[in-house]
């Protein structure tokens, strides 16, 4: 998969968790619908925290193990 991602904060990664415990599998769409949402409004900000939480939450998703294993 070779999936990275940058992640401004803790709380990120927090939210992207919530929204697999709310949505499950659909958590992913859940998100993308809310930057689209964002987009369509003009708020960039929020779009990009959208996506960026849809991203976190591919990878959090994954049962794939990416990088390096020590």
């Amino acid at each position: 998969m070779n999936q990275q991602f940058w992640a401004a904060s803790r709380a990120t990664i927090d939210e992207a968790a919530e929204m697999i415990s709310r949505f499950g599998d659909d958590a992913g769409f859940e998100a993308a619908a809310r930057a689209d949402g964002y987009r369509d409004a003009g708020n960039v900000v929020r779009f990009c925290h959208w996506r960026q939480i849809e991203r976190v939450i591919v990878v959090l998703a994954s049962d794939e193990v990416d990088g390096t294993l020590h």
